[in-house]
């Protein structure tokens, strides 16, 4: 079997979008945990200057634990991902 250029750029057309990532993947996260954090903040802010219901203060601030836990679990991975490569031989 010859081996083409068009034979090779076909068979990398046709794995490429089995590789692409997919859309609004990390990006979309960190725009969620960057919201989350602005509302529970304006909750937070209206619970101490007008008193607002503390039930959602409470509410809020759960929120935000949960996402902050959400990031420092990803942010581990990430880097224990990065020093099992640096522990790759070359």
């Amino acid at each position: 079997m010859e081996l083409t250029s068009a034979l090779a750029a076909r068979s990398y057309l046709d794995t490429r979008p089995a590789t692409a990532p997919e859309p609004g993947g990390l990006a979309s996260a960190a725009q969620s945990f960057a919201a989350t954090l602005q509302e529970s903040e304006a909750t937070a802010t209206a619970a101490l200057t007008s008193g607002a219901d503390p039930h959602s203060l409470v509410q809020a601030l759960a929120q935000t634990e949960l996402a902050i836990e959400t990031a420092v679990t990803i942010r581990d991975r990430v880097v224990e991902a990065y020093q099992e490569i640096l522990r790759m031989p070359v």
